[in-house]
Order: C-alpha cells, then sequence, then structure tokens
C-alpha cells in the first residue's frame, strides 16, 4: 500500500500561538447544499439496492442554492422572492436496456429534498418559499464503466486524496460544538427564536479563545428588540457554560455583531437561513467532511457529499483516513498529534492507494510505533469495498 509513517515537523496545533477554527451549521445556505446533495445520492443508493440489488453509478455532487428574498419583521414577515435549489450532477437513469428499468432521478431530486427541508427548517414553507430543480444527466462512459468493471472491489473513480488529524484542540471542539448546542432540539424548545442558520467562527490566540456567532432569528418568534436582546444574552451564556466544561482557557462570546440596534438593524430571518435573503450557497464551499473548516490544519478541496459511496475516493477516502487518525490516537496516546494522507489513482482498487502518509507529532517512539501504525491502516483501507453500507445508513459526518 505504500505507506510511510513518517515524523511530522513543527509544532501541534493547540501548542501554537494562533489557531482558527470555522464551523457552518445546519441550515447555512453552503450546508443546505451539502445535505442536498448526500441525501440525494443516499435516496438514489436506496432505491438502486431495492430495485437492482446493487449501487449504480452516480455524482450528484454539484448543487448551487440562490438566495431569494423576504422582509422579516419582529412578530412576523415574508418571503417574497424564494430561494432556488437547483439539483446537478450524474446519475444512472436507465439500468440496462429495458425503459421499464428507469430510475426516479427527478421525483427523488425535488420530492425528498422537500422532505428533508420541511423538517430541518420547520419556520419554511417548503410549497412556496423554496424552488427546487434539477440539471441530472447519466455518466460517461468511461466512468460508468470504470464503475461496473469490478464489483468485488471497487476500482478508484477518480485521482483524488483524502485527509485526517487527531485529536480535535479545545477550539476545534468548542466551535463544533456550540453549533451542535444551538441546533440541538432542546434548545430550540427553551430558545424557539434561534434559528437553523447558525455559524461559528473560533479563534484562539494564545490561551484565549473568542467565538463570533453569526445566529439566524426567526421573526414571528421574537416579538420586540427586548426579547431579541434576551436571546442574545441566553445564547452567549450557553455558549459560556459549554466553553467551561470543555476548556479551561478564557474563553469571549460575541453575537450576531452586524447588529446595529440605534439604526434598526437586526439579523432576523423568517424561515431560519440567511438563504431567504440573498445568501447563497453550493456544495463544497463549507464544512469539510469532519464538521469544520479548518485552515492549520490539512485540508481538501474535495466536496464529499453526493459522490458515489462506492468508488469515489474524494469520499471514501476522507471517513477511512479519519478512522485511521482516530485509531492510532487511541491505541498510541503517546502520539500527541497525527495527520493521514491518502492519495488515489483512478482505475486502480480503492484498497491499493497510490501513496499513505501517517504523519505523527510529539516523543513518541517512531520506530516502536511504526509497524502497529501500518496494520492500522492497512486494516482500515482493507475494508473500504463495504463503506458503502454506512454512508447510505448514514452512519459518516460529511459536513
Amino acid at each position: 500500500m505504500n505507506i510511510e509513517v513518517t515524523r511530522g515537523a513543527g509544532i501541534p496545533v493547540p501548542q501554537q500561538r494562533v489557531e482558527v477554527v470555522e464551523r457552518k451549521g445546519k441550515g447555512h445556505p453552503d450546508t443546505l447544499c451539502d445535505k442536498a446533495a448526500e441525501e440525494l445520492s443516499v435516496r438514489l443508493s436506496e432505491y438502486y439496492l431495492e430495485v437492482f440489488g446493487r449501487v449504480q453509478h452516480h455524482n450528484v455532487d454539484k448543487v448551487l442554492l440562490v438566495g431569494g428574498q423576504s422582509n422579516a419583521r419582529f412578530g412576523g414577515g415574508d418571503v417574497i422572492e424564494p430561494i432556488y435549489i437547483l439539483m446537478s450532477g450524474r446519475a444512472v437513469g436507465i439500468v440496462g436496456k429495458d425503459f421499464k428499468n428507469q430510475v426516479p432521478v427527478g421525483k427523488f431530486a425535488i420530492e425528498h429534498t422537500r422532505e428533508w427541508l420541511a423538517r430541518d427548517l420547520p419556520h419554511m414553507d417548503v410549497n412556496s418559499d423554496v424552488i427546487v430543480d434539477y440539471k441530472i444527466r447519466a455518466g460517461s462512459t468511461d466512468l460508468v464503466g470504470n464503475f461496473d468493471y469490478e464489483l468485488e472491489i471497487p476500482r478508484a473513480n477518480d485521482t483524488s486524496f483524502g485527509v485526517g488529524y487527531a485529536p480535535m484542540s479545545p477550539t476545534e471542539e468548542l466551535t463544533l460544538k456550540s453549533e451542535y448546542l444551538l441546533n440541538n432540539p432542546k434548545t430550540k424548545k427553551k430558545w424557539p427564536q434561534i434559528g437553523e442558520d447558525i455559524k461559528v467562527m473560533g479563534t484562539r490566540v494564545g490561551d484565549k479563545i473568542h467565538l463570533q456567532i453569526a445566529s439566524a432569528i426567526i421573526s414571528s418568534e421574537t416579538k420586540d428588540a427586548h426579547e431579541y436582546a434576551n436571546v442574545m444574552q441566553g445564547t452567549k451564556d450557553m455558549l459560556l457554560d459549554l466553553a467551561s466544561k470543555i476548556t479551561d482557557l478564557e474563553v469571549a462570546v460575541d453575537v450576531n455583531g452586524a447588529d446595529a440596534p440605534d439604526e434598526g438593524l437586526y439579523y432576523l430571518t423568517v424561515t431560519g437561513t440567511s438563504a431567504e435573503h440573498g445568501d447563497d450557497g453550493q456544495v463544497g464551499r463549507g464544512n469539510r467532511a469532519n464538521g469544520l473548516i479548518t485552515p492549520y490544519r490539512p485540508m481538501t478541496l474535495e466536496a464529499a457529499a453526493g459522490k458515489n459511496p462506492v468508488s469515489h475516493v474524494g469520499k471514501t477516502y476522507n471517513v477511512a483516513a479519519r478512522e485511521i487518525v482516530d485509531r492510532v490516537i487511541k491505541e498510541h496516546p503517546d502520539v500527541e498529534q497525527v495527520y493521514c494522507y491518502l492519495v488515489s489513482q483512478i482505475g486502480a482498487p480503492i484498497t491499493e492507494p497510490r501513496a499513505v502518509n501517517i504523519e505523527c507529532y510529539g516523543s513518541c517512539d517512531l520506530d516502536a510505533i511504526s509497524g502497529s501504525i501500518s496494520s492500522i491502516t492497512e486494516e482500515v483501507i482493507s475494508k473500504l469495498p463495504d463503506v458503502w453500507k454506512g454512508f447510505v445508513k448514514r452512519k459518516y459526518q460529511l459536513w
């Protein structure tokens, strides 16, 4: 497998002077696009399995969201120009030469997208606030042929790479869990004013962490500026309490810093997402496959969401890399930080990457642990032919 276990150069991220981490929440336009792509892939995979016994070739990882226009005000508001979502990509629409085996790709693209949008954005009227369209065509002959060539061990659908790192730093954990907390159903029950479009920017300088929160507030649930201010304070208090459970570092929180109450400017939304008024979205512009945007860590620009779960290494290698680093940290606590890089070659079996680099940081004895790390890596990669089952069951985080 061409595995190289090496010692990383430099200082582990938690020990560096500055660290920046970002998380785009479930209602952010970019995140909505990621979920739209992956949900369509899952729905197609389910249908392919049910009707034809195996997942067929597809890559529906191109989704564009064009923001609408709204008129939000305390106590109410309206969406006056709907959000537009365009689903695009490639998918097998007819299996074999029998038109009776036609796959309802367009139906899934429109109906299934509306179904999960209604669940994820309960203040959105999916019949009037959003238009869902699709332009999905058949895949190229060579890529479909490559996909069908070997069923037992799929061949890589692309030349690409996946990355993973572990463990998360306190700043990363706090950034991720802050969004989780604000979008938790228990939080929504206590604070129904908080919408789903939440962005968290975590910045650590030295031993001080600063969280900048952009939180879309539901206009119909917020009667006036006084109630809005209470929500801002409640949000800040929740996050400071969360921070005390994660880190001993000093943490400061600012919420909706663009507000200008003296000018009557507040971050109000009708639907809970900024997509309703001019904020656009696209697959791959948001969170990486571990749920964060981490410029101080290795990243790939691959958009994992929507790619076929069987052989597209831009998806599977990111999940494999994450499993490898998590196991290395668990089994070798003397490793302070570990990075994994997996590189594929199109047409080669997915279990035979072109290169694998496991990069370890800290005072660990590299000679003593290299064999164990190589074994972990080989074991994870050998299981890749079955990893698609986890994607279909929504087992893995991809954004």
